[in-house]
């Protein structure tokens, strides 16, 4: 399965979409990366005259690179052209270091921990430009192809 493939399969489409590509995918793992464009509608508040990426936001981002892409990537065998695979987040615990502000591009890497009974759980890290540790954590969620 392509990467671009795996992006069109996402259950997610503008303005919820924080995914711009993958840059490596395998059974083991995942990295990929967005960048916060300055005109997102969360800049607005958050916070007034000094906008930062909401922390929400961010795991968004991770769960979505790091979770999905991968979960769909491992239920290729699973997925015909047509289907989109069903996804529900079940669990995650996040820290955070640094912030992001507009215009910066974030790298998500993803190790896969287990993929056992359609549930999938990911130590789950994201960096910025700079390589610099922004957030890391767990994420957990259960997948399913539509077929099944």
């Amino acid at each position: 399965m392509k990467t671009d493939q795996i992006i069109l399969l996402l259950p997610y489409q503008k303005p919820f979409l924080f995914v711009d590509g993958i840059d490596a995918i395998s059974e083991k793992g995942i990295s990929g990366h967005y960048t916060f464009k300055e005109d997102e509608s969360f800049y607005q508040g958050h916070f007034k005259g000094n906008p930062i990426t909401p922390g929400v936001i961010l795991t968004e981002c991770m769960a979505q690179i790091g979770l999905v892409c991968l979960g769909i990537y491992l239920l290729k065998n699973e997925l015909k052209e047509e289907s989109k695979p069903q996804i529900a987040l079940t669990s995650y615990q996040m820290d955070f270091y640094l912030p992001v502000l507009p215009n910066e591009k974030v790298t998500v890497i993803s190790e896969k921990e287990v993929f056992r009974f359609n549930k999938l759980k990911c130590k789950v890290k994201m960096h910025n430009e700079k390589g610099e540790l922004v957030a890391r954590g767990l994420i957990s969620g259960m997948m399913k192809s539509t077929n099944t």
